[in-house]
C-alpha cells in the first residue's frame, strides 16, 4: 500500500492532539473512532511541494511528504536535514541583560569569588546547574550546588536558602531554571548582601525581580526570536557570553580555554525533557548535542546509559524516555541534588554510584506514581468541568504530580492539575493541550490574589495554594481555559503520516525517516498506520506490555509493541486479534540487536 496524505502528530512527550474535528473530510482508513477512542486523520500537505522535495533530493515520496507536512520548502530542507550552530547560533548579547550577567560572572571568576548555582530539581534544571558548573569549574572557579528539596522548600528560590548561602560566604548566586517570578526571595537575597542573576525562560512578568541581571527570553520586555530556549539553552548562551568576556580580559593566556561544544548534551538532554519545540536553533543544539552525548563523554551520562541498559545510539526518545526520568526520579522522591550532581561529576565511581540510586529511585517513583495515578483517575471520571480537570488529595506525593498529570491529559484530553495537599496548603503541578496557555493562566491566578506562588509556561506549571481557596481557583482557571477553547470543537484524533503496507517497513525508509530527526515537540516522529496487518503472535512482556508480530498480505514482517497496554481495549485486541486484519499506528524504528538491523512498530492505537 502506498503512502497517503501525511500529517503532524502530537508532541513526543505527550498525549493525543486536541483538533477541532473535520467531519467534512473523511476519516484517515475511515477509522471514525479507534480502540483508544480516536478518530485518524491525515494533515494534507502540498503535493505538489512534496513531489518535489523528493524528486530534488532522491527520496521516497512518502519522505517528500512527510517534509511538506511539517512546512520544510525546497529552500529550508538542506538546512533542516543537517542544522549547524554556524548558522543558527544568535550572539548572546541580543538578550535583555546578558552582557551585565556575564561581566558578573566573569568578574566573579576573575575576582575568586565564592559562587553559588541555585538551580530547580527538574533535568532542565539539573542540565543547567551541571552545564554552569562545569564551565565555572573549568575556568578556575569552585561553585557551590544548591537544589531546593521539593518537598520541605518546593520549587524555585526561597529566603532561607539565600540566608544560608550568604551565611557561607557565597557573593554571587546564579539562578538557573528559576528566579524569574521570585519577588520575595531575591528581595531576601538583597537583603542579605547577595547578588543574583537570573538565568529562566519560564513566563514572566511585568515587574522584574530584584536582581542584577535578568536573562530570560520569555521576559516581557525581550524582542527575540528564541523565546523556546529551555534554561539549559539559555545557559549556554550565558556560558559562551561569559567565555567571551573571559577570552578579552586575557583570562586564557595562562590556561586553556574551555570546549565549550562538549557540553552540548546537557543542553541536548535539558532541551528534549522539557519538551521544547525541536525547530530551529533547538534543533540544531539537539542534534550536535546527541552527537556529543554518543561520545560518551560525561561520566554521569555513560553511567545512567549503563545502569537504564541502553546499547543504542541515543536519541531524543531515549533522552526523553530513557535518560530523563532517572535524572528526575531524584526530585521527585525527596534527593534533589542527584541528578546535577550526577551530570556534574568527573568521578566515574561516584557516577556509577549516583546512577544506581537514581535508577532505584526511579523505579520507587513509578510505584508511588501508579497509587496517585489511579486515586486521580477516580476524580477526573467524575470531573464535570468541561475544560479543565482539576483534581487534589490528601497525602499525594509532590514529586510525582507532574507524570500524574500527563498521564491524565492523555486520558482526558483536556488541560490537567493534579494537587497534593498537606494540610492546609497544597503544591500543584499542570499539563496542557495545544492552544492553552496554562502557564498564562496560573499566574492570572497568583495576580489575582488566589495563590501563595506559582508559574510556569504554556504547557506546563504549577502553584501552592492554600487549601480553602481551591474552589475559587478551580473556578478561576476553568474560565480562563474556556475563554481559551472557545468555539473549538474539539474531540481526540490521531494524526498520521501516511498508510504503508506490513512489506513496505523496511530499514531502509526508517532509516532514511531518521534523517529527519531529532523528533519532538514542533518536529513530530513520524506516525504511519500499517493498514490490514495481522497479529501472528502477541504476549505480555514487562508489567504490562503487549509484545507482537505482525504479517501483511505481501509476506512482510515486522515487530510490534504496545507500552503499558495490557488492561486497555488496545493490549486486549492485540492479544486476542484471532489473526482478523487491523490497521496498526504507530511510529517506526530501527530495532538493533546482535548486529543486525530489523523494524519495529510502537503501536500508538488500532482499528479493525
Amino acid at each position: 500500500m502506498t503512502g497517503v496524505a501525511p500529517g503532524r502528530f502530537p508532541v513526543l512527550a505527550e498525549g493525543p492532539a486536541i483538533r477541532i474535528s473535520r467531519l467534512d473530510k473523511p476519516a484517515f482508513l475511515n477509522v471514525v473512532r479507534s480502540l483508544t477512542g480516536r478518530r485518524w486523520q491525515a494533515t494534507p500537505a502540498d503535493e505538489r511541494l512534496a513531489l518535489a522535495l523528493a524528486q530534488s533530493r532522491g527520496l521516497p515520496e512518502i519522505v517528500g511528504r512527510v517534509l511538506a507536512a511539517r512546512g520544510i520548502g525546497l529552500a529550508e530542507v538542506d538546512g533542516f536535514l543537517g542544522p549547524t550552530l554556524r548558522a543558527l547560533l544568535p550572539d548572546p548579547s541580543h538578550l535583555r541583560d546578558m552582557d551585565s550577567a556575564a561581566e558578573r560572572i566573569a568578574d566573579a571568576v576573575r575576582g575568586g569569588e565564592a559562587v553559588a548555582v541555585f538551580a530547580d530539581y527538574d533535568v532542565d534544571g539539573a542540565t543547567s546547574a551541571a552545564l554552569l558548573s562545569r564551565f565555572l569549574g573549568a575556568v578556575g572557579a569552585r561553585p557551590r550546588l544548591y537544589v531546593p528539596d521539593r518537598i520541605d522548600e518546593g520549587y524555585g528560590p526561597n529566603p532561607a536558602a539565600f540566608r544560608r548561602l550568604a551565611a557561607e560566604g557565597i557573593r554571587l548566586v546564579v539562578t538557573v531554571d528559576c528566579g524569574a517570578t521570585a519577588f520575595e526571595a531575591l528581595d531576601a537575597a538583597h537583603a542579605a548582601g547577595l547578588a543574583v542573576v537570573v538565568l529562566d525562560h519560564h513566563a514572566g512578568e511585568p515587574r522584574l525581580p530584584r536582581a542584577h541581571a535578568v536573562v530570560n527570553p520569555n521576559r516581557i520586555d525581550q524582542d527575540t526570536p528564541h523565546r523556546t530556549l529551555c534554561a539549559a539553552g539559555v545557559t549556554f548562551l550565558a556560558v559562551v557570553a561569559v567565555n567571551r568576556c573571559l577570552r578579552r580580559a586575557g583570562w586564557y593566556r595562562a590556561r586553556r580555554e574551555p570546549d565549550l561544544l562538549g557540553w552540548l548534551d546537557l543542553v541536548a538532554l535539558g532541551t528534549v525533557c522539557d519538551v521544547m519545540p525541536l525547530t530551529g536553533l533547538n534543533r540544531a543544539l539537539v542534534a550536535q548535542g546527541l552527537r556529543v552525548m554518543a561520545g560518551r563523554g560525561n561520566p554521569g551520562l555513560a553511567a545512567l546509559a549503563d545502569v537504564a541498559g541502553l546499547k543504542d545510539r541515543p536519541d531524543a526518545y531515549h533522552a526523553g524516555f530513557v535518560l530523563g526520568p532517572r535524572v528526575n526520579a531524584g526530585g521527585r522522591v525527596g534527593a534533589a541534588d542527584l541528578g546535577a550532581r550526577l551530570l556534574s561529576t568527573d568521578d566515574p565511581l561516584e557516577a556509577a554510584e549516583l546512577a544506581r540510586r537514581l535508577d532505584l529511585h526511579n523505579a520507587e517513583r513509578k510505584v508511588i506514581e501508579q497509587v496517585v495515578l489511579d486515586e486521580a483517575l477516580t476524580q477526573a471520571t467524575a470531573e464535570a468541568a468541561p475544560a479543565l480537570v482539576l483534581v487534589a488529595g490528601e497525602g499525594w506525593h509532590a514529586g510525582v504530580i507532574g507524570i500524574v498529570a500527563a498521564r491524565l491529559k492523555e486520558r482526558c484530553h483536556r488541560p490537567v492539575f493534579v494537587v497534593a495537599l498537606d494540610g492546609a496548603t497544597g503544591k500543584a503541578s499542570g499539563r496542557s493541550v495545544k492552544g492553552v496557555d496554562i502557564g498564562a493562566a496560573v499566574i492570572a491566578a497568583r495576580q489575582a490574589g488566589l495563590l501563595i506562588s506559582g508559574g510556569g509556561h504554556a504547557m506546563a506549571a504549577g502553584f501552592t495554594v492554600a487549601r480553602d481557596t481551591l474552589p475559587a481557583l478551580r473556578e478561576f482557571l476553568a474560565a480562563r481555559v474556556a475563554e481559551q477553547s472557545a468555539g473549538v470543537a474539539a474531540e481526540p484524533t490521531l494524526e498520521l503520516d501516511g498508510a504503508l503496507s506490513v512489506g513496505g517497513a523496511t530499514p531502509a525508509l526508517v532509516a532514511l525517516l531518521a534523517r529527519l530527526g531529532p523528533f519532538g515537540a514542533g518536529n513530530p516522529e513520524p506516525r504511519f498506520a500499517l493498514a490490514d496487518a495481522r497479529i501472528v503472535r502477541a504476549d505480555v512482556v514487562g508489567a504490562s506490555h503487549v509484545r507482537c508480530i505482525v504479517a501483511g498480505s505481501d509476506g512482510g514482517r515486522v515487530k510490534a509493541i504496545a507500552f503499558r497496554a495490557l488492561d486497555t481495549d488496545l493490549g486486549r485486541a492485540l492479544l486476542n486479534s484471532g489473526r482478523r486484519p487491523l490497521h496498526l499506528a504507530g511510529p517506526l524504528r530501527l530495532d538493533r540487536w546482535n548486529g543486525t538491523e530489523t523494524v519495529q512498530l510502537t503501536i500508538d492505537d488500532a482499528a479493525g
